[in-house]
């Protein structure tokens, strides 16, 4: 038993949190882990997914325990334009993309919004980075601000102008891609007017 303890804590220092199969991949069944937690060995921070006592997850912690819960979803609009620097939003909620027939994960932490997309749109402009050891599935920096201006009835299209003003002030979207995107989106003419603006 001491060297499955030892090694739950090496792996929750690793990646802050954890989820129940993987803490049973390490032989810990689920009778112990409602032991462990009533005993303040770990603290459970949403359904199956653990943590030591005291942990207090760093800026993307929403963000990790949805990709830790859900591998393979994709983050959007808001909770990209906080990965890519590109706002002054702070979204308590974790936006995530799916498919026009796709069900969303059913997660109670943290909260989700959820935006359909096209299988075009979905596949188009899909990068992956790690965060804390984790893969996160996200929209690139061009896409993120099209998808911006295809959702601006739900996040603002003043949420959108400004991505779109610091994706060019931080050159981390050039003019080609942004155009290339606005047309997959299929919202081209909308942003015609903005990007000669700022062009």
């Amino acid at each position: 038993m001491p060297s499955i303890d030892r090694k739950i804590t090496q792996l929750l220092h690793r990646s802050g949190t954890v989820r129940a199969r993987e803490l049973e991949a390490l032989g810990v069944a689920r009778r112990q882990l409602s032991r462990m937690v009533a005993a303040g060995q770990l603290t459970r921070v949403g359904r199956g997914l653990y943590a030591l006592p005291g942990y207090r997850g760093g800026e993307h912690e929403a963000l990790l325990a949805v990709a830790r819960r859900a591998p393979g979803i994709l983050f959007c609009l808001l909770t990209a334009l906080r990965l890519h620097e590109l706002t002054t939003q702070a979204p308590f909620e974790v936006w995530i993309a799916i498919g026009n027939r796709d069900h969303p994960p059913r997660l109670d932490y943290p909260p989700l919004r959820t935006v359909r997309l096209s299988a075009p749109s979905l596949a188009a402009g899909v990068e992956t980075r790690r965060i804390d050891g984790v893969a996160v599935r996200v929209t690139s920096a061009a896409k993120t601000v099209a998808d911006c201006f295809k959702f601006r009835n739900k996040i603002g299209l003043d949420v959108a102008l400004e991505a779109l003003r610091e994706a060019r002030r931080s050159r981390k979207a050039g003019a080609d891609d942004l155009w290339r995107y606005a047309q997959i989106n299929r919202v081209a003419n909308v942003m015609r007017p903005y990007l000669e603006a700022i062009a």
